[in-house]
C-alpha cells in the first residue's frame, strides 16, 4: 500500500479519535479545587511562672590538709634508747603518747656535773666566810700590835727630842712602827677584796645553776611527746641512732579537723560573696577584708566524694580566704575547714578524711526568692512568652543568678505567665504558637540543681 493511502486510511482516523478521547475526559472532569492559604502554628512547650526559693552555691575543688602538723625534731642529740611501737606510716597516736626518748647517760652527767659544779661553788663562799672571820680576829691583834709599836714611837721621840735616844735607835723604833701600820693595811685590804670575791663566787653559783636548769631541760627535751591526736605520716628513726640537734625524726598529721584550699574564679567568687548583699561594700579581693566579708555572710559548706555511684559528704565551716591569688590559673583560695576529720559516727560506710583526697566543696549561702525558668528560656537578654492569643512576646530580663540550668529572676517575668521553653527560631514577634504545657521539666531541673 502506498504511503499516502496508509495516512489517510490509517493514521488520520487513529488521531481523530484520540483528539475526541481527549475532549471528552477534559469536558467530563471537575475543576481544580482552592486551597485557602492559613497562618501556620508553631508548635513549642511551655511553663508556668512560679516564685520559688532557690539555695545559690558555688562548687570548687580541692585537696584534703591537715589542718595541724607536727614535726618531731630533735632540740637536743643523744643516742636513741625508745620509739614509740606504733610509731609507724598510717598509725594513729592518742594525745601524750611519746614517741621517742634518748638515753638518759649524758644528760644525768651533765645534770652531775652542774650540781658538783655548785657544791664547789657553795664551799669556796663558805670558805670566804671562813677566812673573812680569820682576817677580822687577826686584824684587831695586828692593831693591838699596832697601838704599842705607836706608844714605843712616841717614847722614842720623846728621848729623842730630850738628847737622851741616839737617832739610830729612833729610825729602828719608827721603821718598826711603820712594818706594823703596813701589816694592818694589809689586812684592811685583804677584808675590802672579800665582798667582790663573795659576789663573784655568788655568780659563780648562779650560773652553776642556769648550767644545771639547762641539763634538766635538756633531760625533758630528750623524750618527745606528742601534742595533739595525729596519725604518722613519715618517721625516721629506730633504736640505738644517733639523732642530732635539728634533725626531724617524725613527721604527724592532726586528725581532729581537716581543711581543704578551694579554687574559685574571683570572678565567680565576687559574684557570690555580692548575691543578694544591696548593703555590702564593693569589696576588693584583699584577704583581711575577704575573711571579715565571709564570716558575716554566713556562707555553709559541703565536701563531697565520688565513689562511683555513690557521693559520701561532710559538713564544714568556711573559715577565711587564702593568702594569695594564683598566679597561673587566676584564681582565689577559699579555706574550708571539716571537724571531726576521722569521726564517722553514723557514716559506717563514710571513709577518714584523709590527706590528699581530692574532693568537691560547694558553697551555699542564705536562699533566695523569685520567679524560677530554665535557662534555655533566656535568649540575647529576653524572655519569651506565650499571651493569652497563644502569640509569641519578648520580655526583657536580666536574671538575679543563672546557676547551673536554671535562672532566677526577681523582676521582670510576671508569676504565672506561660513562659517558652526554646523560642523558635527565627524569633518572630507576635507569630502563632501551638503551645504544650511542661511544667515536669521545672521539677526536674530543681531536683537536679539540689543534687549538684
Amino acid at each position: 500500500m502506498k504511503p499516502g493511502f496508509k495516512l489517510i486510511l490509517i493514521t488520520l482516523p487513529l488521531a481523530a479519535i484520540g483528539v475526541g478521547i481527549l475532549g471528552f475526559v477534559i469536558s467530563s472532569s471537575k475543576p481544580p479545587e482552592r486551597v485557602e492559604v492559613s497562618e501556620r502554628a508553631i508548635a513549642v512547650r511551655v511553663i508556668t511562672a512560679q516564685t520559688r526559693a532557690v539555695t545559690p552555691s558555688i562548687t570548687g575543688f580541692g585537696i584534703v590538709a591537715p589542718e595541724r602538723t607536727f614535726e618531731a625534731i630533735a632540740e637536743v642529740g643523744g643516742r636513741i634508747d625508745y620509739v614509740n611501737p606504733g610509731l609507724r606510716d598510717g598509725q594513729i597516736l592518742a594525745v601524750g603518747e611519746v614517741l621517742f626518748r634518748l638515753s638518759p647517760a649524758d644528760f644525768n652527767l651533765a645534770i652531775a656535773q652542774a650540781k658538783a659544779n655548785i657544791r664547789s661553788a657553795e664551799a669556796k663562799l663558805a670558805e670566804l666566810d671562813v677566812s673573812e672571820q680569820n682576817q677580822r680576829s687577826a686584824l684587831e691583834i695586828e692593831r693591838e700590835a699596832l697601838a704599842v709599836k705607836t706608844s714605843d714611837l712616841e717614847r722614842a721621840e720623846a728621848l729623842f727630842t730630850a738628847g737622851t735616844m741616839a737617832q739610830g735607835t729612833r729610825d729602828v723604833t719608827r721603821a718598826a712602827h711603820l712594818a706594823q701600820r703596813q701589816k694592818v693595811q694589809g689586812i684592811e685590804s685583804t677584808l675590802a677584796l672579800f665582798p667582790t670575791q663573795r659576789a663573784v663566787q655568788t655568780e659563780q653559783i648562779a650560773v652553776y645553776q642556769a648550767s644545771l636548769a639547762t641539763a634538766d631541760l635538756n633531760m625533758t627535751r630528750s623524750e618527745i611527746a606528742l601534742p595533739f591526736a595525729a596519725r604518722v605520716a613519715s618517721h625516721s628513726i629506730e633504736v640505738g641512732q644517733f639523732l642530732k640537734p635539728g634533725q626531724t625524726a617524725a613527721t604527724l598529721d592532726g586528725i581532729a579537723r581537716a581543711e581543704v584550699d578551694v579554687q574559685l574564679s574571683m570572678e565567680s567568687f565576687r559574684g557570690f560573696v555580692r548575691l543578694g548583699q544591696s548593703a555590702l561594700p564593693d569589696l576588693l579581693l584583699e584577704p583581711s577584708k575577704m575573711t571579715q566579708a565571709l564570716h558575716s555572710l554566713g556562707f555553709e559548706a559541703e565536701l563531697r566524694l565520688r565513689l562511683g555511684d555513690e557521693v559520701v559528704t561532710w559538713p564544714a565551716t568556711v573559715d577565711r580566704i587564702s593568702d594569695s591569688i594564683n598566679q597561673q590559673s587566676g584564681t582565689v583560695g577559699i579555706v574550708v575547714v571539716v571537724d571531726n576529720a576521722y569521726d564517722n559516727t553514723g557514716q559506717d560506710s563514710r571513709p577518714p578524711l584523709t590527706k590528699g583526697m581530692f574532693v568537691e566543696v560547694v558553697l551555699s549561702a542564705a536562699p533566695m526568692q523569685g520567679v524560677v525558668l530554665p535557662r534555655s528560656s533566656l535568649r540575647d537578654g529576653m524572655v519569651f512568652m506565650a499571651d493569652a492569643d497563644n502569640r509569641l512576646r519578648g520580655i526583657p530580663a536580666a536574671p538575679q543568678l543563672e546557676q547551673g540550668e536554671i535562672a532566677v529572676f526577681s523582676g521582670g517575668v510576671a508569676e504565672g505567665s506561660r513562659i517558652v521553653l526554646v523560642p523558635p527560631v527565627p524569633v518572630i514577634d507576635g507569630q502563632l504558637l501551638d503551645s504544650h504545657l511542661d511544667d515536669a521539666v521545672m521539677t526536674r531541673l530543681l531536683a537536679k540543681d539540689a543534687q549538684q
